[in-house]
């Protein structure tokens, strides 16, 4: 059986493992899923307001900033929004997913951990769903969206929409 854990970093990698692990031992994995919401405006304004970095050695290279746009708004030093949003998304992979990867890694089980830019975490965790072989969802109780009663809003939709089974998972 193959296994989404949908996490914004708040999921307990203990209670993880011991749902995940009997779900995958027949062969199945795992893969640890967190979705960064990054509105792109603010990359435009953080440019306008900001301007260079220190230390960037980047200059106006059309092929690394990416775009006509970010290289017209785009001050000398600036590295680029893609090269900005792939240094971002590595840390957040590294922060939300990395503490349960190597729990689930330490108990044997097959998992990769991953990040992906979405602008609605849901809507990208159902597609996701949609795409990959996935038999069951793993979510928290409690996310760090807005309150909409026992679940997160996600959480919610997740579990009104996930063309599989969702386990939701008590989190604080």
């Amino acid at each position: 059986m193959n296994v989404l854990v949908a996490t914004d970093g708040q999921l307990d990698p203990e209670l993880v493992g011991s749902f995940a692990k009997p779900l995958t031992s027949s062969g199945g994995s795992v893969t640890v899923l967190t979705v960064i919401e990054i509105p792109r405006r603010l990359l435009a304004e953080l440019r306008a307001h900001y301007g260079a970095m220190e230390g960037a050695v980047v200059d106006r290279d059309a092929e690394y900033v990416g775009g006509a746009m970010a290289v017209d708004t785009a001050p000398t030093g600036w590295p680029g929004d893609d090269a900005v949003l792939q240094r971002y998304l590595h840390d957040k992979r590294i922060e939300y997913t990395g503490p349960m990867v190597t729990h689930l890694e330490a108990m044997g089980v097959a998992v990769t951990g991953e990040v992906v830019e979405g602008e609605n975490a849901a809507a990208t965790i159902l597609a996701t769903l949609k795409e990959g072989d996935y038999n069951v969802v793993l979510i928290g109780s409690h996310g760090q969206g807005l309150f909409e009663g026992l679940l997160g809003s996600t959480g919610t939709r997740l579990t009104r929409h996930a063309p599989c089974p969702v386990l939701v998972l008590r989190s604080e």
